[in-house]
């Protein structure tokens, strides 16, 4: 690790948006995952709490609406250059959305965006990003397992 970077770390959103048995992915336009499949989101900005950063930034890269329902994990995105420096480090928290309305269209910062079916996410036939399907099966787990409750 090198302790003289000054690159800070960046706190950032992705939203786990669930309708049915699919998941909302956008294809990254830019680096350092340009190309590659991901859940949307982005950078929180000053003043923005996490929930409105989620909601701003899936409707920014999908056109989708959301109503976000929960934080349940976080994980780290880090972005070295090939000589080994780090370049960028990201805090992404996860929030799992109710979908709302819309249809997936891309963002400026998006090649794509789409509803994929959980089975195919799994299938491994998309180039992801680190961590999404992890992300997106824990999220499933936590939908399974609200809906399973009986009621008091």
């Amino acid at each position: 690790m090198n302790v003289t970077s000054s690159v800070q770390p960046v706190p950032a959103v992705i939203g786990v948006v669930l309708r049915k048995q699919e998941v909302l992915l956008v294809r990254r336009a830019n680096p350092p995952d340009a190309g590659r499949w991901g859940l949307p989101g982005g950078k929180i900005e000053a003043g923005e709490t996490i929930l409105e950063a989620v909601v701003r930034e899936v409707h920014e890269e999908t056109a989708i609406s959301v109503s976000p329902r929960n934080v349940f994990t976080a994980l780290e995105a880090l972005d070295h250059s090939s000589e080994g420096e780090l370049r960028q480090h990201f805090v992404l928290i996860a929030v799992l959305c109710e979908w709302l309305q819309g249809e997936p269209v891309a963002g400026d910062d998006a090649l794509d965006a789409q509803w994929v079916n959980l089975i195919e996410l799994e299938r491994q036939n998309l180039v992801m990003s680190f961590g999404v399907r992890s992300v997106v099966r824990r999220a499933e787990e936590l939908t399974t397992a609200h809906t399973r409750q009986p009621s008091q």
